[in-house]
């Protein structure tokens, strides 16, 4: 049990939590210990009952690409809950700083309200503000390297606050220092962004340019925060109550970035062209949807409790009552089917969280 002193000092710490409510796979035991920071100085108060206490400590956003353990997670489960905006005028441009807590749509929709352009493309992706550096979010032809000027962490290991530049993060594809080099490393607090006021819509990716092909009216923000919502809400990428198709981490493998040399051979070995999108330095970019459906996996298979979207091929769900194992499995046997197929490793997009994979 706790003593009294520490549950004075960290208001609002609660013992062996469920995780898999607080999950969109809704998978995984307890926490140990659980806490919600609503400011950075309960964040803080936090990182230090954990170094007092021994344990580990996991920063847990909106629950949307993660996968927890069977067995829970044997330390604290910290939420931040830090909220509001704060934005200033810069030219052409708007400045905004968010807290790490805020609903990353909400904040998409307020945005295209207010006719700013830059995020649009990533409407209906579930999750908090704080995870959107963490991974470099993009879908639809944006990534949030291209709007973030800045993002405010505490470093664990200097023990104080700091402020991270854009070039400090160390942006690449779905991947940050925050997931990489300095994974555990940082908490992000708030993330501060630059959108064009006015500006014109991104309309590149090929699933937006199907659907307004024709049109003759001028696209405007709101119309393509709208389109991506329909998309995805077609592959069960838009939360749904109640939607089976919807209870799954989202995109469950990262697309590969392979050489024009290997982009060739799984042309040669499928006997047809597999999507391609360009990649830094010449590589290729290719759709691990395409690889999975072309090595067996189609939508709507499923191994008992687990399976594959019938919207979405990349999407791995929770058929009702899988485990942490169930999934952990299916995921092992598409790799090996592709692998076996193309010779490609497919690289899992989710956070695992409490087991050693």
């Amino acid at each position: 049990m706790l003593s009294s002193c520490l549950v004075a000092k960290l208001a609002g710490l609660q013992e062996n939590i469920p995780l898999a409510p607080l999950t969109t796979l809704k998978i995984g035991g307890p926490a140990r210990y659980f806490l919600e920071a609503k400011t950075e100085k309960e964040v803080l108060e936090a990182v230090s009952f954990a170094e007092d206490k021994n344990i580990p400590l996991f920063i847990l956003g909106g629950g949307s690409n993660l996968l927890i353990a069977d067995e829970g997670f044997n330390g604290l489960v910290l939420r931040v809950a830090i909220t509001g905006v704060k934005s200033s005028r810069d030219g052409n441009n708007v400045i905004l700083n968010v807290g790490a807590g805020e609903d990353w749509d909400n904040f998409v929709n307020q945005c295209v309200e207010q006719d700013l352009a830059g995020i649009e493309c990533l409407s209906g992706i579930p999750g908090l503000v704080g995870g959107t550096p963490i991974q470099n979010v993009g879908a639809y032809g944006q990534e949030v390297e291209r709007v973030i000027v800045s993002v405010r962490a505490y470093s664990r290991a200097e023990h104080k606050v700091v402020e991270l530049s854009r070039d400090d993060c160390g942006f690449a594809y779905r991947t940050s220092i925050f997931n990489t080099t300095a994974r555990d490393r940082y908490i992000v607090l708030s993330v501060c962004y630059r959108l064009r006021v006015g500006g014109e819509p991104t309309i590149q990716y090929a699933d937006l340019q199907r659907y307004f092909a024709g049109q003759t009216d001028r696209v405007t923000l709101k119309a393509v925060r709208e389109a991506v919502r329909r998309i995805r809400l077609s592959k069960a990428m838009l939360l749904v109550p109640g939607d089976v198709d919807c209870q799954s981490a989202g995109s469950f493998f990262k697309n590969p970035i392979v050489s024009p040399e290997t982009f060739a051979r799984i042309e040669s070995i499928a006997g047809q062209a597999p999507p391609r999108y360009p990649a830094p330095n010449g590589r290729i970019k290719t759709s691990a949807a395409w690889l999975i459906e072309q090595s067996g996996f189609v939508k709507g298979a499923h191994r008992g409790r687990v399976g594959i979207s019938s919207k979405h091929t990349l999407a791995i769900i929770n058929r009702g009552g899988a485990t942490a194992k169930d999934v952990i499995a299916f995921m092992r046997e598409i790799q090996t089917g592709v692998q076996q197929r193309f010779g490609i490793e497919l690289i899992p997009e989710p956070v695992f969280v409490g087991f050693d994979r």
